[in-house]
């Protein structure tokens, strides 16, 4: 995994990537559709994991992609009655998760993960209107 693209380096870049990240989710909503699954923007937290690896430019194979959702899934379980109605909102739910698999995937530290968390939460109204589409 030697040739990982580079994670963000700040709260704000990290909002950046997770709002595209987000967009790159919406576009999946129309291959439900044609595989006969209706896909609802509050699972998008479920691709955070494939993303995640899309993203840092990581090989999907099966030990990535496990490593990468067990993160993601076993740190949403722990949190979610811990932040009230938070995971809710899809795109928190989706933000949480996407820095997890990071975590997950030891290609960040604890103290990035509650930085980016703690900016996105305060810009989450931010966040919600950049990847709401009309």
């Amino acid at each position: 995994m030697k040739d990982i693209i580079k994670t963000p380096k700040t709260p704000e870049a990290w909002l950046e990537e997770i709002a595209k990240a987000y967009l790159d989710a919406i576009e999946t909503m129309q291959f439900g559709a044609l595989t006969g699954n209706k896909i609802e923007e509050r699972e998008f937290f479920h691709l955070a994991p494939s993303l995640c690896l899309k993203f840092r430019g990581i090989k999907t194979t099966e030990d990535n992609l496990k490593m990468a959702t067990d993160a993601a899934l076993s740190s949403f379980v722990a949190t979610k009655d811990s932040v009230d109605n938070l995971f809710e909102i899809p795109q928190m739910a989706f933000a949480f998760c996407y820095l997890a698999c990071h975590f997950g995937l030891d290609l960040i530290d604890k103290n990035t993960l509650s930085e980016a968390m703690g900016y996105i939460e305060s810009k989450l109204d931010y966040l919600i209107k950049i990847t709401t589409l009309d």
